[in-house]
């Protein structure tokens, strides 16, 4: 029975700090949403089901029985006795309960499909980390695209409606006065212009 594949990988689990044996350990690792497996011995006592199933339930946790019981867990995991453990690993506890499924598939086979389930979206949110991680430290960023052509600008009009708004340099071309047409233009007053100095003549001529 110690070489048994699950309890090798709950002793593998237990040395990698994936496993909380106890009642107050498991307790907190739910409370805390760490726990991804509780698993009881199968003479555990009826006391200890219920908490294992209120623990399991706070931390949305897979609650199962194992085929083992109390003394044989905690021959494996260095104690006189083990009634209640839990993985925090999804890897180990897809594989456990996969080991399960295939000593009983009536039993733990559809907690092995919905643990797997569970593992797979765990391990894409990891390499997704990891990628992100990476790009950080090596500075690998978008690369850089040119804005966009300027065009003109929506503005709401009195009614609501969008309209653009005219170019600065057409609407001051637009505002500028035109020239009269079929009409020359209008002489100025030579009286008004200025004499040699520049200066402009103000006064009066006298006739001899």
């Amino acid at each position: 029975m110690p070489n048994d594949p699950i309890l090798h990988l709950l002793g593998l689990a237990k040395k990698a700090g994936r496993l909380e044996i106890g009642e107050e350990p498991v307790g907190a690792v739910c409370r805390a949403g760490q726990a991804r497996l509780v698993l009881l011995a199968s003479d555990a006592a009826p006391n200890t089901r219920r908490r294992a199933s209120h623990f399991s339930q706070a931390g949305k946790a897979l609650c199962l029985e194992t085929p083992f019981t109390k003394g044989k867990l905690g021959l494996v995991l260095g104690r006189s006795s083990c009634a209640m453990l839990a993985l925090t690993d999804a890897g180990f506890s897809a594989a456990v309960v996969e080991k399960l499924a295939a000593q009983d598939p009536e039993r733990y086979g559809p907690a092995a499909e919905a643990l797997r389930e569970r593992a797979g979206r765990v391990l894409q949110r990891q390499k997704e980390q990891r990628r992100h991680e990476k790009n950080l430290r090596s500075g690998k960023r978008k690369p850089w695209v040119p804005p966009p052509p300027a065009e003109a600008k929506q503005v709401p009009s009195v009614r609501g409606r969008p309209k653009a708004v005219p170019d600065i340099d057409q609407a001051k071309a637009e505002r500028r006065p035109k020239e009269r047409l079929g009409r020359p233009p209008r002489p100025k007053n030579p009286s008004t212009k200025g004499g040699p100095s520049g200066r402009r003549l103000t006064g009066k001529f006298r006739h001899s």
